[in-house]
């Protein structure tokens, strides 16, 4: 199996049946990389091989410099034959100490095992569990997103990972540490963060190439979601169509930042038109989220608000906190009695109760999810409220010296 030593021949070269010769010859007991029994902090992991000899290895079979070598072995790791056992996040070798193992065939890309959102999806609620919510932010990022869209089948998913943890502490320590580090190795690869760099080094030239993998989705898809969006919010660009009244970039006229702080007293027309975009919009602009509050205590439900605030203040707060918030949230909002007791089904109310036993950041998702369709629902009465209540705001989209003088007080 001759090696050219190009890096463009060698980029040919590496499809994956080609590559699955390689990482064979690779494990042979007499002629391969050599492996042996390596601590990982307190657990022995058996056959494990080191970044350089795996380097020093691939020079010498294939008669390259050390550099190629590695370019090469990072090729292999990205596309997912050798794992790290540290490291899991940079899929390239080190020319250290570092560890790394081979992966199992079960998840060779050459068995073309279809990459299910629903095995993902379980993988991190497994994860989830094992970490007592403590995930990678990418993860955390994938989990959220699983979780609104598959929380109609999210009680499955959870009784399968619970399932799959069960099983896995049944194993031996080494055993365990070892799939859960070919699992994790298998995600990266198939399920990686949003950008992940893989820095070669090309041998011609010395340039640095990099490696960007994203999430597989059809491009229609995609191309559709952008032209949608660039339709509904290309009024509200001040860098697309002229910034009213004055551009703060280009000029020392800072009204624009003035119509458009935080909690201005009146908002502008085109910020009230921004929050009937979606449900997001108007929770996410701090006056439009004011406005929502005094729509929810004249509908008797702002404790629906306060709630999902306080769950938003649990996901992304310290994790000193955390245990405290969690146990504040369930006396105010949950408990029987509760001074702001919130109505949500005895399902989710049973999950939520019992997840509260070992807190963690999304301990509440299931309740917050409930809570935010409830007031999604009730938004379509919302917006026609905040019309009535701002038929005096501030016009930017015509001319815009000084505000209309026929403004009202919201």
């Amino acid at each position: 199996f001759p090696l050219p030593s190009s890096s463009t021949h060698t980029h040919n070269l590496l499809s994956n049946q080609s590559a699955e010769k390689v990482v064979l010859e690779m494990q042979d007991p007499k002629t391969g990389v050599k492996s042996q029994p390596q601590r990982l902090v307190i657990t022995t992991i058996p056959h494990a091989i080191t970044g350089e000899d795996i380097i020093a290895w691939l020079a010498g079979r294939f008669q390259i410099d050390t550099q190629e070598a590695r370019n090469f072995g990072s090729m292999l790791v990205a596309l997912g034959y050798i794992y790290p056992l540290q490291d899991h996040k940079r899929l390239v070798i080190k020319p250290d100490a570092s560890l790394y193992r081979f992966q199992t065939p079960y998840f060779w890309p050459t068995q073309q095992w279809p990459v299910e959102d629903t095995d993902y999806a379980i993988y991190l609620a497994k994860r989830n569990i094992r970490k007592k919510g403590i995930l990678e932010l990418h993860e955390q990022e994938h989990y959220n997103r699983l979780h609104k869209w598959m929380n109609h089948k999210w009680d499955f998913i959870v009784m399968q990972a619970k399932e799959q943890y069960r099983a896995a502490k049944e194993r031996k320590k080494p055993d365990r540490v070892v799939f859960e580090c070919q699992e994790r190795a298998y995600w990266v690869v198939h399920r990686p963060p949003v950008r992940i760099y893989t820095h070669i080094n090309a041998h011609t030239d010395n340039r640095s190439v990099f490696l960007t993998f994203s999430p597989r989705v059809k491009s229609s898809v995609s191309i559709g979601a952008l032209v949608k969006y660039c339709a509904t919010y290309k009024n509200h660009d001040p860098f697309l169509l002229k910034c009213l009244p004055s551009n703060p970039w280009l000029t020392d006229d800072a009204t624009y930042w003035t119509l458009n702080m935080p909690n201005v007293e009146i908002p502008t027309k085109m910020r009230v038109e921004r929050w009937t975009f979606s449900f997001g919009e108007l929770l996410s602009d701090p006056r439009g989220r004011n406005d929502f509050r005094l729509f929810l205590k004249k509908e008797f439900s702002g404790e629906n608000l306060a709630f999902w605030e306080s769950c938003e203040d649990l996901k992304w707060g310290t994790a000193a906190t955390m245990r405290e918030k969690a146990e504040q949230i369930y006396k105010t909002f949950l408990a029987r009695g509760a001074p702001r007791w919130i109505n949500i089904d005895g399902k989710t109310m049973e999950v939520t109760v019992k997840g509260l036993k070992h807190p963690h950041r999304y301990v509440l998702d299931a309740a917050q999810t409930h809570i935010y369709m409830l007031m999604k629902k009730v938004s379509k009465r919302t917006s026609r409220w905040v019309q009535t209540q701002h038929n005096g705001v501030v016009m930017i989209p015509t001319s815009l010296d000084s505000p209309s003088p026929n403004t009202t007080d919201s």
